[in-house]
């Protein structure tokens, strides 16, 4: 076809097929890179950390991590050139189990996560204007907290599926139909057990519920339900997100839910189900005044969701500072004007802006999967260092509410 051709074969196109078009191509790049990115299979796989990496995610030295390997004890590491010792995921778990059971009296410094009695935490990750690093500030507390040991499911529950892809996943290749949240909230006879929808992930200890945009069936179907079947008790709208959860709750630490960037129906229910909220701030003066008014209307809707006979009775709520300069002085004056208002409740630590963590995003990675010579070191321990310092507070009030 000739490019005259084309040119008035578009010009008659109506806007939808234009924009299915647009969609279908660049889902086919996509869909292609990623085969090139991941041969052979297009899946993600974890690396193996270094003997210092593992040792700091344990909480012991080097030097006594060696020793073990010398003697024999725990799980043995891979030893490279020149003598290098390196750690999966899943050795470095094996290694707090035999650490825990070698010294009973620090058993709670290896196994940080719930111990008998401790309720399961669900925190939301939710603000709805775009830029405000949702997704990243989700993808790596799930990350962070795998690393620490924790047993932890990721929900997608933004029908643009981000955090899916960010996990390996291209959402119209990879999830097919009924195997998003959806299959286990749906009003009909179609809806399936949460354990049917729940994906292993190359992080020994995280799993995922995986999002697309049949996650939108949810906002369209439930006025419909509510009308029709007259949805009351367990079955209304707002507790549906809680029901799927509980049916795994054993199986889990901690819930990290990334809502969807929209006061819907599905965020309602994640705030519902959610222990703990997370609200993410670019301290821009335009993100502060969009935040204000997602405030407003989350109270508004959460009253009603309370008068309805919805508890939400969260452990704790913070303000998470992301994309931060802190060179910058007009954002070092909004974060400031933050602390004045909500004192405590702005998380300590920030997240600085750093081109490590935009660069890894490139390849769909976070910087626990590159290389720090894939980024530049200095540029990688800056960032890694800023996102460690934000999850470690958050680990903090985790255990907090666990007591600890």
């Amino acid at each position: 076809m000739t490019q005259q051709a084309v040119q008035t074969k578009q010009e008659h196109e109506s806007t939808s097929g234009r924009i299915a078009r647009h969609a279908s191509v660049l889902s086919s790049q996509l869909h292609q890179l990623g085969h090139a990115l991941f041969p052979p299979t297009a899946s993600k796989g974890l690396r193996s950390f270094s003997s210092g990496d593992a040792a700091k995610f344990l909480g012991v030295s080097d030097g006594y991590l060696r020793q073990l390997s010398i003697d024999g004890l725990g799980p043995m590491p891979t030893i490279g050139t020149g003598g290098r010792r390196s750690y999966t995921l899943g050795q470095i778990n094996a290694m707090r189990d035999y650490l825990a059971s070698a010294r009973p009296k620090e058993a709670l410094s290896f196994k940080l996560g719930r111990q008998p009695g401790d309720k399961l935490q669900v925190i939301a990750v939710t603000n709805f204007k775009g830029g405000s690093a949702k997704t990243t500030t989700a993808l790596y507390l799930s990350q962070y907290l795998a690393l620490r040991g924790l047993r932890v499911l990721a929900i997608d529950l933004d029908p643009q599926a981000s955090l899916s892809a960010m996990f390996g996943y291209q959402p119209e290749f990879d999830i097919g139909e009924n195997q998003t949240l959806y299959g286990a909230i749906r009003y009909d006879e179609d809806r399936r057990p949460m354990a049917e929808v729940i994906r292993k992930t190359y992080f020994d200890g995280l799993d995922l519920v995986p999002g697309n945009l049949e996650l939108m069936e949810f906002e369209h179907h439930t006025p419909r339900a509510m009308l029709e079947r007259n949805v009351r008790g367990h079955d209304i709208f707002f507790r549906r997100v809680q029901g799927a959860i509980d049916q795994v709750e054993t199986d889990y630490d901690v819930v990290v839910i990334d809502c969807p960037p929209q006061l819907g129906y599905l965020t309602l229910g994640a705030l519902n189900a959610a222990t703990a909220m997370l609200i993410t701030v670019h301290p821009q003066m335009v993100d502060v005044a969009s935040m204000n008014q997602f405030l407003l209307m989350t109270s508004e809707l959460i009253s009603v969701v309370e008068e309805a006979g919805g508890k939400l009775d969260h452990d704790f709520i913070r303000y998470v500072i992301t994309r931060h300069d802190p060179h910058d002085v007009p954002e070092t004056q909004i974060v400031a004007l933050l602390r004045n208002l909500f004192g405590e409740d702005v998380l300590k630590a920030t997240a600085w802006k750093s081109t490590a963590i935009a660069n890894a995003g490139l390849t769909k990675q976070s910087l626990y999967e590159i290389e720090r010579s894939s980024v530049g070191k200095a540029a990688y321990d800056r960032a890694l260092e800023s996102v460690d310092t934000v999850n470690a507070e958050i680990l903090g009030l985790i255990r907090g509410a666990w007591g600890r």
